[in-house]
């Protein structure tokens, strides 16, 4: 899935959990009352006896909480609470992604780049110039990133960005590739598209990535198991080997001649 992508059902998703903790409690009571009948559970909540205490001669006496019901009391100590748990979540993990999206967001795609005017693209550039600076040491000049994109915008063919499939950053990034002329533009790209998986994307509990993270904290000491890993992780690489003169070669290395007498 594309970062943009990904960002826009992302704050879809916030939008839905923002109006499900104001609207969605009622709903989420009738369903439950739905299956505490299925199970055979009376669907009432139990109400708990406060206990008496002596009160202080300054305390002020909560009467908004005392005269709430058992069902607002749950709504308030239960409901409302996981719900804004998952909202914080959701906007502290994806956080990092939409500063990412905030810096190189118009380079993801053809479309985005192609209909940009000259005031928003060097906004942008600037932007990115500034995000990609440390002290002094900038990785990209703004304006000339500005310049090349406005001569990248009048060359991309119309095929790039029409359509309902424009061109991805990769493809950008192969088209300045082959015209050879584009050396900031390039650099950007390249930015854009190395920033490290763990960050970009989650991370799949079957990827190379992982297997290599285990494989270098290991301390296997037997060569068999190592040369399964490495087996694993070049499993591309391996799927090109000819088995039968590797076969040929290990038997002629390894007979062993017997002579009968």
């Amino acid at each position: 899935m594309l970062i943009d992508v990904a960002i826009k059902n992302l704050d879809g998703l916030i939008s839905y959990f923002k109006n499900y903790r104001e609207n969605g409690f009622e709903n989420a009571i009738l369903q439950a009352e739905q299956i505490a009948e299925t199970i055979g559970v009376e669907p009432e909540f139990p109400i708990k006896r406060a206990p008496c205490r002596k009160k202080h001669f300054d305390e002020i006496p909560n009467t908004e909480r005392e005269q709430q019901s058992a069902k607002e009391n749950f709504r308030t100590d239960y409901f409302v609470v996981l719900v804004d748990m998952a909202l914080t979540q959701l906007n502290s993990r994806f956080e990092q992604m939409k500063y990412f999206e905030n810096i190189f967001g118009f380079m993801f795609n053809a479309s985005k780049l192609a209909y940009l005017d000259d005031k928003n693209l060097k906004e942008c550039c600037l932007n990115l110039e500034s995000a990609l600076t440390n002290d002094k040491d900038c990785d990209n000049d703004g304006n000339d990133l500005f310049m090349e994109l406005q001569i990248l915008q009048d060359m991309l063919p119309n095929g790039a960005y029409e359509g309902e499939t424009p061109w991805t950053s990769i493809q950008i990034m192969e088209f300045t590739k082959k015209m050879d002329m584009f050396p900031n533009v390039l650099l950007a790209y390249k930015i854009l598209l190395t920033i490290p998986v763990t960050v970009a994307s989650a991370e799949r509990s079957f990827s190379k990535l992982k297997i290599l993270k285990s494989y270098l904290r290991s301390t296997m000491s037997q060569e068999r198991l190592n040369g399964l890993a490495i087996v694993s992780i070049e499993s591309k690489f391996l799927a090109n080997v000819d088995y039968d003169k590797i076969i040929d070669v290990f038997a002629a290395r390894n007979a062993r001649r017997h002579h009968f007498r």
